[in-house]
């Protein structure tokens, strides 16, 4: 499976994202604390540009008439109907059968790398 570098460590600092072009697929690149992820930036509902959205975090599993929040820069929010997404699995927070495709990312010498499959 082919490999694209897309920048460096220096370019895709924690907490923050890139948007690349490989193979005519628009891509985002995200650091979240320290550990990079790629997924695509295509929102499953109606096509917007995912990455565009804002990075967040969610409510947790908690008691009665509390609210606990957590995992803050795991969550990306499409920006047009407010659908959430896990960053790091591409799973959608409301539906086991929603999802945005993730692809694998390889760091090596300081380069960061997509894997696309087949």
């Amino acid at each position: 499976m082919p490999a694209y570098t897309v920048g460096t460590i220096e370019e895709i600092l924690e907490d923050s994202h890139k948007v690349v072009q490989i193979e005519n697929r628009s891509i985002g690149v995200y650091n979240v604390k320290g550990t990079y992820y790629a997924i695509h930036n295509y929102c499953p509902h109606q096509g917007a540009e995912i990455c565009q959205g804002l990075v967040c975090g969610t409510t947790l599993p908690s008691e009665v008439h509390q609210y606990s929040f957590g995992r803050q820069g795991e969550i990306v929010r499409c920006p047009w109907h407010g659908w959430e997404f896990d960053i790091k699995t591409g799973k959608s927070l409301f539906s086991d059968k929603v999802r945005i495709r993730s692809y694998p990312v390889v760091v090596e010498n300081g380069q960061i790398s997509v894997v696309l499959g087949g």
